[in-house]
């Protein structure tokens, strides 16, 4: 850690398309991370779209071409109008959705405010775009936090097809990366994946998502539910973003052709939401039920109520995103019944950390002869219980916090984090 004495007003801009009140793909932790460190002497702005997510629609009603500007618990937030895709999959939509956004916000570049240190989220392009150019104006530091990796995540998602501009997303992908001084990721399998993507030997540091304060207060509200038996019927829920790189309703199919007891608890919004929603109502199998989104305290008590947290991740999604949702599941003692590679971030948490039933798609029939015998295995059970309150703990808020704040005061004097490198482990 810095000196504390030497320590002066850290002026921070974080660029993001989602904070407050968006919902899912880590805008609580944004939003978590940015108000907690304008407590701690730095003068945090953040730029970001207007609320949209993971609903795809204007939901503050204000979209457009006007800046909004406003204080947030000590943060300045800045709002940037964005095209707004009806359909999430379509390549000229997304285009458009990057383009518009990267053009919009870049009115900002214009307005003199001065910062000390970058921090830009990734998987949105046009805000990767936008920061490498204020860098390049500006001469800032620039952290680059990688929670998905854009390319990859579009072929998964079935948004690029083509091999040639598969190969050509890639290639912009590495060079907007490269204008960045320091990497970070979420997870230890992406890190491996973005050593081949760097051009200039950046430090990429570890900096997993936490269970950020306002869900973690939710659990700690209810009881412990480790060593508490299995339902009969099984309690299965789904919570969150329904996209195509999910691949829920292929999960959904496989199990509803089984003949296991179970209820299946659904709850999600995004892409392919509406195709799940009307698969439920279309097939009329009563272990399966279907809602919106659920509230922070709904879906903490869900998860409470559930015997088995469950994630699919489509096959071919690589190393591209890491499911920040399983860690309140794993908070609350809720073993993740999951679907994907065994090479993928998730799959290589599931089984390193025995946190639940994983299995790849070619054997996710298994999962019904799970469901069957989940009642005769009560010590496998509890196991995969204690271990996912274990796990949990590497996922603590302070010490993701201090990292964050360390390595943003470094950066200002000293861009290649040698004595954060010499320090902080696991760095690479």
């Amino acid at each position: 850690m810095l000196d504390s004495a030497n320590e002066r007003r850290l002026r921070l801009l974080v660029l993001t398309h989602l904070f407050h009140p968006d919902s899912c793909g880590g805008a609580g932790i944004f939003t978590d991370m940015c108000h907690e460190l304008a407590g701690r002497n730095i003068d945090v702005t953040v730029r970001c779209a207007y609320p949209y997510y993971p609903e795809w629609k204007d939901k503050s009603g204000r979209n457009g071409l006007r800046i909004e500007r406003y204080c947030d618990h000590g943060v300045i937030v800045e709002r940037y109008g964005l095209f707004i895709p009806w359909d999430s999959r379509s390549i000229w939509q997304r285009c458009l959705y990057e383009g518009s956004y990267f053009l919009s916000i870049c009115r900002s570049l214009v307005d003199g405010a001065r910062f000390d240190v970058v921090m830009v989220f990734c998987p949105l392009a046009g805000s990767v775009a936008f920061a490498g150019l204020h860098k390049m104006l500006h001469r800032c530091p620039l952290l680059l936090c990688i929670q998905d990796l854009p390319a990859d995540a579009a072929k998964a998602g079935g948004i690029i097809r083509h091999g040639w501009l598969q190969k050509f997303a890639r290639g912009v992908q590495r060079a907007l990366f490269n204008q960045a001084d320091v990497w970070s990721s979420i997870s230890p399998v992406m890190i491996e994946r973005l050593k081949e993507l760097r051009d200039h030997d950046q430090p990429i540091l570890f900096m997993p998502n936490w269970l950020h304060q306002s869900i973690a207060e939710e659990i700690h509200r209810l009881p412990s539910k480790v060593g508490q038996l299995a339902s009969q019927p099984v309690r299965l829920l789904y919570a969150g973003n329904i996209g195509t790189k999910q691949g829920l309703l292929d999960f959904c199919k496989v199990l509803q052709a089984s003949s296991a007891p179970f209820y299946f608890r659904i709850h999600g919004d995004c892409g392919m939401a509406d195709q799940v929603r009307d698969w439920v109502a279309s097939r009329g199998d009563r272990r399966f039920s279907f809602g919106p989104l659920l509230e922070e305290s709904g879906f903490v008590r869900a998860l409470h109520e559930t015997d088995l947290f469950v994630v699919t991740e489509k096959s071919g999604s690589g190393a591209s995103f890491f499911p920040s949702k399983m860690v309140p599941a794993m908070a609350s003692g809720t073993p993740t019944l999951a679907v994907s590679d065994p090479d993928s971030p998730l799959g290589h948490e599931m089984r390193s950390q025995g946190l639940g039933p994983w299995s790849s798609w070619d054997r996710c029939g298994e999962a019904s002869e799970v469901l069957r015998s989940l009642e005769s295995r009560p010590a496998e059970f509890a196991a995969w219980q204690h271990n996912a309150v274990r796990r949990s703990q590497d996922y603590n808020r302070e010490p993701c916090l201090a990292l964050i704040e360390r390595t943003l005061r470094e950066m200002v004097q000293d861009r290649t984090l040698a004595r954060t490198r010499a320090a902080a482990s696991p760095v690479v």
